[in-house]
């Protein structure tokens, strides 16, 4: 079962979806991956319950997020993928996603992480599968090993994600992708996480493995804490990019 969700979650990862976000027929996506139907069902259903995907009927089954251009919603409207979630209160504004991006900053963007991560990693430690653990610590290693910054990005983003899905809330979840777009961007790359990350790239790979150890060991204290500390690091490099000090070099 394990291994079944595993490869649906990484095949949506690798984009399987078409352009409105459906996915496959479960027939195709059973001899795709070479499982059972039932087993295929059950991964399925976990992805429903953590607001993963959308089955509507007569549709077909849609991705929820910014893996795919447009997402069905529970009342069987099409809507763009990277607008915040519908889960909004009654009466409260829902703001585009694209102005949400024009008018914030990686500040902003360091601060929410700081408010929700750590509590994602702690969530983690509890509800993270055994193939959720395995991707962490590979992940961990392909930060620690990464031999250019674009490398280093690209697993150091799936490390963040892989923690997100593994803390199993569909609206965490879905706060994190919005986080993770406003980041993609080559002028706030020079200002955020990996501004210069070949050069902290040790530091940051050494957290990596501390959190997927914590995680492991289902130690939610422990995964809580050491992300705390991460991205309080990530914060204060931040500030020195955004506010020099005449003179400073940077450690």
């Amino acid at each position: 079962m394990d291994q079944t969700l595993s490869k649906l979650r990484q095949l949506i990862e690798d984009g399987c979806a078409d352009a409105e976000g459906r996915i496959p027929p479960e027939r195709v996506l059973s001899n795709d991956l070479g499982v059972g139907r039932r087993s295929l069902r059950r991964a399925l259903d976990i992805l429903e319950q953590e607001g993963r995907i959308i089955r509507h009927q007569g549709r077909g089954t849609f991705v929820h997020g910014a893996t795919a251009a447009e997402s069905v919603r529970p009342n069987g409207s099409v809507g763009s993928a990277i607008n915040l979630p519908d889960m909004m209160s009654a009466g409260v504004p829902r703001i585009a996603f694209q102005e949400i991006l024009d008018h914030t900053n990686p500040l902003e963007v360091i601060e929410v992480r700081l408010s929700i991560e750590p509590v994602m990693a702690r969530l983690a430690a509890f509800r993270a599968s055994q193939s959720d653990i395995k991707r962490l610590q590979s992940l961990a290693e392909e930060t620690k090993l990464a031999s250019t910054s674009a490398v280093y990005e690209a697993a150091d983003a799936k490390f963040h994600r892989t923690i997100a899905e593994a803390a199993r809330n569909a609206l965490f979840l879905a706060i994190f992708d919005t986080l993770h777009a406003s980041q993609r961007d080559a002028g706030w790359r020079r200002l955020g996480e990996n501004a210069n990350c070949y050069k902290r790239q040790s530091v940051h790979a050494d957290f990596h493995r501390e959190i997927s150890a914590a995680i492991a060991a289902r130690n939610g204290d422990r995964a809580q804490e050491v992300m705390q500390q991460h991205l309080s690091d990530i914060q204060r490099h931040i500030y020195q990019h955004a506010f020099p000090v005449s003179g400073e070099t940077e450690q």
